[in-house]
């Protein structure tokens, strides 16, 4: 398995005020995914100057704001059962990832309260 990207995420309901607070530290929107289902929420990736990135969703389904590091790998299986061994859970039930066209992917939570998002995206080649 290879990392092919990493970066923090922020899961909050204030998504507007987020994305100006990013902007206003001289980051720039670089891509948006709107609404796919209740487990893909909007989203909006920013990235400064640097090449740093960070990733906003939109979500009222938890207490308070959630930080967690994304991480983007090659086999995203392999991955999620890696995390398994380790103790994570998947915060929307055992397996129970979610599973588009374009990517595959899980939050994930340790023991302790450490957040994490595994995620393959999925590149579709046209012959």
């Amino acid at each position: 398995m290879k990392i092919t990207g990493i970066n923090p995420t922020v899961i909050t309901s204030q998504y507007d005020d987020a994305i100006k607070l990013f902007e206003s530290l001289g980051f720039e929107i670089h891509h948006h995914s709107d609404y796919i289902d209740e487990r893909v929420p909007v989203s909006t990736r920013l990235k400064n100057e640097d090449g740093f990135i960070i990733d906003i969703n939109k979500s009222d389904k938890f207490p308070h704001d959630i930080t967690l590091i994304r991480i983007n790998v090659d086999n995203f299986d392999e991955c999620y059962q890696m995390f398994k061994e380790h103790g994570f859970k998947n915060v929307a039930g055992e397996d129970n990832t979610v599973d588009v066209p374009h990517f595959k992917g899980a939050h994930m939570i340790s023991p302790s309260g450490f957040n994490v998002m595994v995620m393959q995206h999925i590149v579709h080649h046209i012959d």
